[in-house]
């Protein structure tokens, strides 16, 4: 289908919707003000030291250079530069930009200077020829670019050695490095809405339909006329197995949609050197959530773990602009539909469940890195009715994960889940034959875990010598009760 391969706005986030209020285990301090043009600066209350605006990278012909360049003793500074290709498992690239010998500067409209497809590095050149002065990069430089061909998540990468000029541009060896080598003292704090353009959607089974409403006022899909403007929505229609034995009319299926309106979070306060490591950092994912779904008819019952039924994959990889430097958010999201049942009760619910979230990791000295984990989320009944005894539970949910540069640094599960359970029971009647009677009750909850990877030492803290947990965020409230029969 058409959605495949197509692009939406928004690179995802993260599916989480939540309930109550969450857990947080560190605070974000600095709130993201109205966003600035990209590549702003102004100066910072600390002497040596600039404090970079943070925002959405403009498209198009706005579009900046593609690279931020830092060199020895210097702070980030926008160049003129690109990089023409990358092979990863070398760690060799070419440099192309203005100037006599060193490759075309013109590129695809996309901000990255490349005419090939990302992820695949251009036909090789004629060997390189000796290094020259003129060399538009040199050994220690640091190069921070927008996706490129052989870099379709960026790159983020030190200059190790100039090998020499091809017909493309300057080919050099570079090394991976950290962010705090090409931010240094520097300062910045902000939050990007996630554009709804940025994502590609992989339906997983039929009866997924994608709809979404770009912040110009462009809109896709069915439902695309009636949403927020900056919002990505999934409907889903899929069956689920049916108890064996169930009549016909008790066949069972999970319905409905998830919208999400994600941002991403980003700060970073730099040290007195390059070399040390920030004074804070914080990398995340927060935005407003909502979700209908309706769970019919009598599942199978469940055999060891509740049956997960993913129903879609997106993927997008959203560049920020901080100050001149492109830092490129890689965001990974999986919807599914979550079953655990007895096989023996029959539902007809619909929820509707509305709210925001907050997961991410947050970095201070002396205390590493420490998860952030928050939401605050309602939820109703739409219509309800059970029939006969057991337990049932359904999910619809999301696996999300951010990172920067394609590696991931923090992941999260999210469920929030309708759950029911009926008891029958038999009562005296006046002509002295039992009646039977089935009381139900329903209630709603959510789950939230997740962890913080090795991949946040990109900011130049530590490297984590273990995975940290958000920890199990769980929540449940009543939705209604009732009952049946006599």
């Amino acid at each position: 289908m058409r959605t495949l391969a197509r692009r939406l706005l928004v690179p995802c986030l993260t599916a989480l919707a939540l309930t109550a209020t969450g857990c947080s285990t560190a605070a974000h301090t600095g709130a993201a003000g109205p966003a600035a043009p990209a590549g702003a600066t102004t100066a910072a209350a600390d002497a040596g030291s600039q404090r970079l605006d943070v925002a959405a990278a403009p498209q198009g012909s706005a579009a900046p250079t593609a690279i931020a360049r830092t060199r020895t003793g210097k702070g980030p500074e926008k160049s003129p530069l690109k990089v023409a290709s990358y092979d990863k498992a070398s760690g060799r690239a070419v440099i192309s930009g203005p100037g006599p010998g060193n490759g075309p500067a013109s590129g695809n409209g996309n901000g990255s200077g490349a005419t090939a497809s990302p992820g695949r590095s251009p036909a090789p050149d004629a060997p390189a020829t000796p290094a020259t002065p003129d060399a538009p990069v040199t050994v220690g430089d640091v190069i921070a670019s927008a996706p490129a061909p052989g870099a379709p998540d960026g790159l983020l990468a030190k200059v190790t050695e100039v090998v020499g000029k091809t017909g493309r541009g300057t080919e050099v060896k570079t090394a991976p490095t950290t962010l705090s080598s090409v931010l240094n003292d520097d300062k910045a704090d902000g939050k990007v809405p996630v554009d709804p353009a940025s994502v590609t959607v992989e339906p997983l089974m039929k009866g997924v339909t994608l709809s979404w409403a770009k912040g110009q006022g462009a809109r896709f899909g069915p439902k695309g006329a009636t949403l927020p403007l900056g919002s990505l929505r999934l409907d889903v229609d899929a069956s689920v197995d049916t108890a064996a034995g169930a009549p016909l009319s008790a066949g069972a299926s999970v319905s409905g949609f998830v919208q999400l309106a994600p941002e991403v979070e980003f700060s970073y306060d730099g040290a007195s050197g390059a070399a040390l490591a920030p004074n804070s950092a914080f990398l995340g994912m927060s935005g407003a959530w909502s979700s209908q779904w309706e769970l019919k008819g009598r599942a199978a019952a469940s055999t060891g773990a509740p049956r997960r039924i993913p129903f879609a994959k997106l993927h997008s990889a959203p560049v920020i602009q901080v100050g001149p430097v492109p830092v490129v958010v890689t965001l990974d999201l999986t919807c599914y539909v979550q079953v655990e049942a007895d096989g023996r009760v029959t539902l007809d619910v619909r929820q509707d469940v509305r709210g925001d979230f907050r997961v991410g990791g947050g970095y201070a000295p002396g205390k590493g890195w420490t998860p952030v984990a928050t939401s605050a989320v309602q939820s109703s009944p739409v219509k309800a009715g059970v029939t006969a005894a057991g337990s049932v539970k359904a999910a619809l949910g999301a696996e999300a994960s951010v990172g920067l540069y394609g590696a991931v640094g923090v992941t999260a599960d999210f469920a929030p889940y309708l759950r029911g359970e009926a008891e029958a029971k038999a009562t005296a009647a006046s002509g002295g034959k039992p009646a039977p009677s089935v009381s139900w009750a329903l209630h709603g909850g959510f789950d939230l875990s997740g962890q913080l990877q090795f991949a946040l030492s990109l900011f130049g803290t530590p490297v984590l010598e273990h995975r940290i947990p958000l920890g199990a965020l769980h929540r449940e409230w009543p939705l209604t009760t009732g009952r049946t029969g006599s």
